[in-house]
C-alpha cells in the first residue's frame, strides 16, 4: 500500500508541474520535484531514480490507469502536455467507478434522517449530482459555494491528525499586519470552517491566550518534538456565542437588538444570523430581532452587508461603531476626486488663474494635520512668525517632515500628477490667521521663489533674469525670470471653512501671464471683476502665482488656517536650488 501511495504522489506532482505553463520542466527537474514532495508527505529523503520517473510518465501516457496522458517532448528536452487544459484529475470517471459510486450514495442515503449523520446530507447529494453529470455527460445541476484559488487547504488533513494524535505543530505564520513570517511551536485544539476560510484554533503557550491561525496564512507547517498540551475546553461550544471565529474569552456575551425593515425581514427570519436569534417585535415596517452574542468584526460585517436595511437600536457601543464606520465609507466615496473635476479644475486654472476644489482631505486627515501643526506650534524657530495677527511657518516641510505622507494623500497626489509628471514641490507655508486678526494683503502678484544660491554667481543670475534679491535667513526670495512663474501653479490647503468675513482671498481672473506694472494693476482693478474664493474646510484653491489677489481683514471669530504649496517641473542654473524641493 505504501508503494502505491508513493506512486500517487508522483503521479500527481508531475501532473502538476506539467500543467505549471510558467516553467519548462526537464527530466531533471521532474525527478527532483518527485523526490521533494515525497519528502514533505512520506518524509522518504532517498529521492526518486531517472529510471522510477520515465516509467511513470510512460504509465500516465498509456491507458492502464485510464489517464492517456497527453505528455509530449519539445526540443528534445522540455516535458509539457500537448492539451494545456489537461489534468489527471480531470478524467471521467469510469461505468465501474460510477457503479461503485452509486452503491456507497445508497448505503449513505440509509442514514441521511439520523441527526447523528446530518453533516453526510451534503457530501451524499455532491455524490448523487456528480453520477448523474458522468452518467449523462452533463453539466452539474447543484453548483455548491467553493474558492478554488483559496490557500492553505492542503494544510487540513495534517492539522487534523495533530490533533487527532495530540501532535505539537511548528509553524511559519505570517498575519496579514506583520511584515514578515515567523516561526513558532502551536498546540491546535480545532479546525473551524467559516465562510469558505478554514482557522486552526489553539496557543502557542499555556500561559497565552487562544488564538485563531488562518490556514491560509501559514507558509510551512511540520510536527515539532515540543510535548503537547492540551485544552478540554476547547470544542466547537466555543463559538457557542459568537458569529464567526472572533472570541473573546473574557467577554460575555450581550444582547444585541437589531430593526430589519420589511424587505429584508424574511431572509433573517429564514436565515438567522445565530442560534439566539429571538423575534421580539414586529410591525408594519420592519421587525426587532434579539441575539444573544459577543459583538465582534464578524457580526458588524454581517450588520453592514444588509447596508441601509438593518439598524442597531442597543447596545449604544456597537450602535456608535457602526455610525463611524458609516461614515468613513460616506468619506470614501465623498472624498474621492473623480478625473472629470480634475480635469475641469486643471483647465480653469491654466484659462483664468484660479479654480476650487471641495472635499480633497477626509475628516481623520484633517485632525491628523492638525495634531502635528499643534505640537509643533510649541517650539522656538526662526521660521516661525508669531504675532496677534499671524501665526506663520515660511520652511514647513523643513520644519515639519511628517507632514508630507499627511498631505500628500491620494487625491492631492492624483492633482499634481494631472498637471504634469514632472513637477515637484518648490514651497511649503503655513499660517494661521486669527479670529479678529487686521492682518490683510492688497491687490498683488506672488512673484518670487525662495531658493539658497551662491552670493558669487549672484551677477550671473540677475543677468539670466533673477532679480530683487532679499535675504529670507537661511533661503533668498528672488523674483525668478516669467517662464518659471508661468510654469507654477499654487495649492492652498483651506483647514477652516473660509468666506469673505474670515478673509479669503479675491482674485481676478486672467491677470496671470505675466508681471504686471502698478499702473497695469490699477487698470485691472478699475476695469475687472474680482471673484471671492469661498472654501469648504477640506478644499482646494488652486492658482497661478501671478494671479491678482488680495484678502480683507477678519470681520467674524473663525480662524483662517491655509497650507500654501508651490509646485514646480523646472530646474534652476547650476549654483542656485529650490529652497524646498521635495518630489511626490
Amino acid at each position: 500500500m505504501p508503494a502505491n501511495r508513493n506512486a500517487l504522489i508522483r503521479y500527481r506532482t508531475i501532473d502538476n508541474c506539467l500543467r505549471n505553463r510558467f516553467k519548462r520542466w526537464t527530466l531533471e527537474d521532474l525527478i527532483e520535484a518527485c523526490s521533494e514532495a515525497l519528502y514533505e508527505y512520506e518524509g522518504i529523503d532517498k529521492g526518486v531514480s531517472k529510471r522510477t520517473v520515465q516509467l511513470d510518465i510512460q504509465l500516465m501516457r498509456s491507458d492502464k490507469l485510464g489517464y492517456n496522458a497527453p505528455i509530449v517532448v519539445e526540443e528534445r528536452k522540455y516535458y509539457t502536455y500537448s492539451d494545456p487544459d489537461y489534468s489527471i484529475t480531470n478524467i471521467p470517471l469510469t461505468d465501474q467507478d460510477l457503479d461503485k459510486l452509486n452503491e456507497v450514495v445508497k448505503i449513505l442515503q440509509q442514514f441521511k434522517c439520523f441527526s447523528h449523520f446530518q453533516e453526510l446530507n451534503g457530501m451524499v447529494q455532491r455524490l448523487e449530482d456528480k453520477i448523474q453529470s458522468s452518467k449523462s455527460n452533463q453539466h452539474n445541476i447543484i453548483d455548491f459555494e467553493k474558492n478554488e484559488n483559496l490557500k492553505g487547504l492542503e494544510f487540513i488533513d495534517p492539522i487534523y491528525q495533530a490533533i487527532l494524535n495530540q501532535k505539537t505543530l511548528y509553524l511559519t505564520y505570517q498575519s496579514f499586519k506583520a511584515r514578515q513570517a515567523s516561526t513558532f511551536n502551536f498546540f491546535p485544539y480545532l479546525l473551524k470552517e467559516y465562510r469558505n476560510r478554514w482557522f486552526v484554533i489553539g496557543r502557542k503557550k499555556n500561559s497565552q491566550p487562544v488564538q485563531n491561525l488562518a490556514l491560509d496564512r501559514i507558509q510551512k507547517l511540520e510536527i515539532s518534538d515540543v510535548p503537547y498540551k492540551g485544552d478540554p475546553t476547547i470544542t466547537p461550544d466555543f463559538y457557542k456565542d459568537v458569529v464567526g471565529v472572533s472570541v473573546s474569552q473574557n467577554q460575555a456575551p450581550e444582547e444585541i437588538q437589531l430593526f430589519i425593515d420589511n424587505a429584508n425581514a424574511p431572509y433573517v427570519l429564514t436565515k438567522p444570523i445565530h442560534p439566539s436569534q429571538k423575534i421580539i417585535n414586529r410591525n408594519h415596517q420592519g421587525v426587532t430581532i434579539s441575539l444573544r452574542v459577543q459583538p465582534n468584526f464578524e457580526l458588524e460585517r454581517e450588520i453592514l452587508g444588509f447596508g441601509q436595511r438593518v439598524k442597531v437600536l442597543k447596545p449604544r457601543n456597537l450602535k456608535n461603531r457602526i455610525h463611524n464606520i458609516i461614515h468613513k465609507m460616506m468619506d470614501q466615496y465623498e472624498m474621492e476626486v473623480k478625473i472629470s473635476e480634475l480635469n475641469t479644475s486643471i483647465k480653469k486654472v491654466q484659462s483664468r488663474g484660479y479654480s476650487i476644489m471641495k472635499s480633497i482631505y477626509r475628516k481623520r486627515e484633517l485632525q491628523n494635520i492638525f495634531k502635528l501643526i499643534h505640537t509643533y506650534g510649541t517650539k522656538e524657530s526662526e521660521n516661525f512668525r508669531r504675532d496677534e495677527n499671524l501665526f506663520a511657518v515660511r520652511s514647513l516641510m523643513k520644519e515639519m517632515p511628517e507632514l508630507m505622507p499627511l498631505l500628500f494623500n491620494d487625491n492631492l497626489k492624483q492633482l499634481v500628477k494631472g498637471f504634469g509628471e514632472k513637477y515637484f514641490l518648490s514651497k511649503a507655508i503655513y499660517f494661521d490667521k486669527p479670529p479678529k486678526s487686521n492682518w490683510y494683503v492688497t491687490w498683488h502678484q506672488d512673484c518670487t521663489i525662495n531658493v539658497s544660491a551662491e552670493q558669487e554667481k549672484k551677477t550671473d543670475f540677475e543677468e539670466l533674469g533673477f532679480k530683487s534679491w532679499t535675504n529670507k535667513g537661511e533661503f533668498m526670495a528672488v523674483r525668478p525670470p516669467v517662464n518659471i512663474l508661468q510654469n507654477t501653479f499654487t495649492v492652498r490647503i483651506h483647514l477652516d471653512d473660509t468666506t469673505e468675513e474670515n478673509g479669503a482671498l479675491k482674485v481676478i481672473p486672467q491677470s496671470h501671464y505675466d508681471f504686471l506694472s502698478t499702473e497695469e494693476i490699477k487698470e485691472f482693478r478699475e476695469n475687472r471683476n474680482y471673484h471671492i474664493c469661498e472654501v469648504e474646510r477640506g478644499g482646494l484653491q488652486l492658482m497661478k502665482p501671478l494671479t491678482l489677489h488680495a484678502s480683507g481683514k477678519t470681520t467674524n471669530d473663525s480662524h483662517r488656517r491655509v497650507i500654501h504649496l508651490e509646485f514646480n517641473n523646472l530646474e534652476l542654473p547650476e549654483g542656485m536650488t529650490w529652497h524646498e524641493k521635495e518630489s511626490i
